[in-house]
């Protein structure tokens, strides 16, 4: 453990990634927020001063015109306000509003009440859920990604593809584009079982698992911190040292 915090583990990064996407599915399209957008809303609550824009940008690892995009969204839903910043009017200063700290609330209770028990951090609050998703939204995932660590997480064990949906949170649909991309590009591969059985089962190749363990070692780099400084909502101290499952 460092002193600033908690560093994140597969399990724990998977657990919360595939409570999150159950979650996405079962809001309506004009709600529905990516996982990246979910994340600014964390960031910003946990912030004791507006954020630039350019700011969010450099903490989510994307450009300038694809984070305009997100706050954009965000705003149109009335989840965080967008103004000219101060002193430099090109500066464009977002900050959370009311409704955006209700849904973000609301977001990591449903997050928090779909990680199964005895998954990593089944026994968590949805305030730690929040924590997470703010170290994570440093991370950009792709699904193609997401099924690497899934299929990675197995340890070696071929996954038929509604076990990776299962493992994953995903679409089926979403799942098998993936994999036929990760087959394209020699990532994983497809066996169809002793005398062409119907059911297809994928594992990664030696290429496939290095992909992995590059993303693994990204996740292990990131730190959950036990307190973010300028939190509106500080958690007490007892519940700040409550020990995370």
């Amino acid at each position: 453990m460092r002193r600033q915090g908690l560093q994140l583990d597969l399990r724990e990064f998977m657990s919360v990634r595939r409570a999150y996407n159950i979650v996405r599915q079962r809001v309506g399209s004009d709600e529905r927020l990516t996982f990246e957008e979910y994340a600014i809303l964390c960031r910003l609550e946990f912030s004791n001063e507006p954020m630039k824009t350019s700011d969010i940008a450099e903490y989510q690892g994307a450009l300038r015109p694809t984070m305009t995009h997100r706050t954009n969204h965000l705003a149109s839903l009335g989840l965080i306000e967008r103004a000219e910043g101060a002193s430099d009017r090109r500066n464009v200063v977002c900050s959370i509003t009311p409704a955006g700290s209700e849904r973000l609330r609301e977001l990591s209770a449903l997050t928090r009440a779909q990680i199964p028990a005895g998954r990593s951090l089944s026994r968590t609050s949805p305030d730690r859920i929040s924590k997470y998703v703010d170290a994570m939204g440093s991370l950009f995932c792709k699904a193609g990604d997401l099924v690497l660590l899934g299929l990675y997480a197995a340890d070696g064990e071929p996954l038929t593809i509604m076990q990776v949906v299962d493992a994953l949170g995903l679409l089926q649909p979403t799942v098998s584009m993936s994999v036929s991309a990760l087959v394209e590009r020699g990532q994983a591969v497809r066996d169809r079982g002793a005398a062409g059985a119907h059911t297809t089962s994928v594992a990664l190749t030696p290429e496939g698992r290095r992909a992995a363990e590059d993303i693994v070692g990204r996740i292990e780099g990131l730190v959950v911190r036990r307190k973010l400084r300028g939190s509106r909502k500080a958690l007490s101290a007892a519940e700040a040292d409550a020990p995370v499952a």
